[in-house]
């Protein structure tokens, strides 16, 4: 499976959701989608209740997250 191009799909804008991660176009973040998914939603759900979204949307969304944790960096604190 090739890796999803979320940059041209996931924009950042200061005027929009205070500079949230959203997807190009829409009112409709990142997180958002994440938090619709991890709650049990399908894609099929979510494209019928944002009709305005497609598959390769909520994939760049999940591209997006994958991207962003894989950055992320953890710090053990050895007590």
């Amino acid at each position: 499976m090739s890796k999803m191009d979320w940059e041209t799909r996931i924009v950042i804008d200061p005027d929009v959701l205070a500079g949230k991660p959203i997807i190009k176009g829409t009112r409709i973040s990142v997180e958002f989608i994440m938090e619709l998914l991890g709650r049990g939603a399908t894609v099929t759900d979510i494209l019928q209740e944002y009709d305005h979204l497609t598959a390769e949307d909520i994939q760049a969304c999940l591209s997006y997250a994958s991207d962003l944790l894989k950055a992320e960096r953890i710090y053990v604190n050895p007590t």
